[in-house]
This record gives C-alpha cells, structure tokens and sequence, in this order.
C-alpha cells in the first residue's frame, strides 16, 4: 500500500515525485519532473513541469513549468499561473491569472483579477474584489511592484511599471510608470503611551 493517494485518472508524467501523504485526484494532469511535495491535494488540476507543490491545496487551476507553490498556498476556481511564478507561504489565488515570473511570496490574497509579467505582490496585499453585493476585476500590468500590505480595491487597473509604496490602499486607477503612495503620516507624540497601556 502506497503511502500517498492518486486517483487512476491521473495522468503522470516522467520523472514525477510524490511525496508521503500527498493526495492527487480527479482530472489531473503531472508534468515531467513535478513534485507534489507531503501533505498537498491536487485534484482536476494541471502542474507543469519541474514545478514543486509544497504541503498546498490546488483545485481546479493550472499551474506553468518551473514554478513553486506554498508551503501552505491555496488556488482554486481557475486560478492559471504562469511559468517561472512565485506563489509562497500562506498565498491564495482564485478566479486569477498571473502571467510569467510573478512572485507573490507570502500572505496575499489574489482574487478576481490579471497580473501581468514579472510583476512583484507584497506581503500581506489583498485584492478587495467583493463590494458586499459583487465580484469586481482588478487588471494588474507588467514590471509592477505592489509594496507588503498594501489594498488593491476593483474595479482598477494598473499599468505597466507601476510601484505601489507598503501600506497604500489603491482605490483608483494608476497609469503607466506612476507611483503610488496613499498613507497618512506618522505623528508621535510624547509621554502619551501609558494611558493606554495596562500597569
């Protein structure tokens, strides 16, 4: 008895690894030299080739060549990522597509939207997508840089070679080459922290 599960629907290809306690399921395509790394769940999705899953949960959604995905990243509902992609620890993709060489590396969420090429998410960025009635787009373009903990609110749309300063809450469209920055200043005032703190 295998100490992994994987469906007879699966179709695997040369070289593919894997790992204990992994499960892959459904109408599942594993590219050449793929690694399903333990404790990941793959079902009805693609993996391209050389890329390595690492304990995450990937469901209906394609995944390029020589990728890396987690520890602990979440795609689903579509999620299409590109070739050379980045999508790290605690990421989650859905209805989204990353084009080539994204990096997305740590606590994000990614929904409803296009980001273009080599564009770089900070850690900590959401894309707001749901105004609490719909689902709303965000268009994100190439070379960009969205800086940690940062807001994308949709609809919007971000040209090429934008940056994004850490903290800016984007709530409005950024044409090509722009900088963006949306944060309030920092006052400090003296001796008032210990009306707030417990003795």
């Amino acid at each position: 008895m295998s100490d992994y599960i994987l469906d007879d629907t699966v179709r695997v290809g040369d070289g593919v690894t894997i790992e204990p306690y992994a499960v892959v399921k459904g109408d599942t395509v594993l590219g050449d030299g793929c690694v399903v790394g333990s404790f990941s769940y793959v079902c009805d999705s693609a993996i391209g080739r050389d890329t390595h899953i690492r304990a995450s949960r990937i469901v209906d959604s394609t995944v390029g060549d020589r990728c890396t995905v987690g520890p602990c990243a979440h795609l689903r509902d579509g999620a299409v990522v590109g070739d050379d992609c980045r999508v790290g620890n605690f990421v989650e993709i859905k209805h989204s597509t990353l084009a080539e060489g994204v990096k997305a590396a740590h606590l994000s969420y990614i929904g409803d939207a296009a980001v273009g090429a080599r564009t770089n998410i900070g850690c900590g960025t959401v894309f707001v997508n749901f105004d609490g009635r719909a689902k709303h787009h965000t268009e994100i373009g190439e070379d960009c840089f969205i800086g940690c903990n940062s807001c994308l609110v949709a609809p919007l749309r971000m040209g090429d070679g934008c940056f994004v300063a850490c903290g800016t809450t984007v709530d409005k469209d950024m044409p090509e080459g722009t900088f963006g920055i949306g944060r309030s200043y920092l006052t400090v005032k003296e001796g008032k922290a210990s009306k707030y703190l417990k003795k």
